[in-house]
């Protein structure tokens, strides 16, 4: 009879561990709630490579405008609207 008690509260612990285990992955914050957060972080770790990117972009450009005084000049005009004599100007409607 001592026997079959113990592995009857054997069977027991066993099944109430598996209750357990079903109930703390499938919750809120289980399997579902991990695959959600790495999702998110491969989301940010994506954009966070586009905005390196970008960055990269602007450091050339500041590079180019510094060494290159074509490319300053070009800069200025576009920016004050300049146009040198005799150069004509055409805008066109949106």
């Amino acid at each position: 009879m001592n026997l079959s008690a113990a592995k009857l509260s054997y069977v027991a612990a066993l099944v109430a561990a598996a209750v357990f285990a079903a109930l703390t992955l499938g919750g809120p914050q289980g399997v579902s709630a991990l695959i959600q957060k790495k999702k998110e972080i491969q989301e940010l770790e994506q954009r966070n490579a586009e905005l390196d990117r970008e960055i990269e972009q602007q450091k050339q450009r500041i590079q180019r405008l510094r060494d290159d005084p074509t490319e300053q000049e070009l800069e200025i005009r576009e920016r004050q609207k300049l146009v040198r004599p005799g150069e004509k100007v055409y805008i066109y409607p949106p």
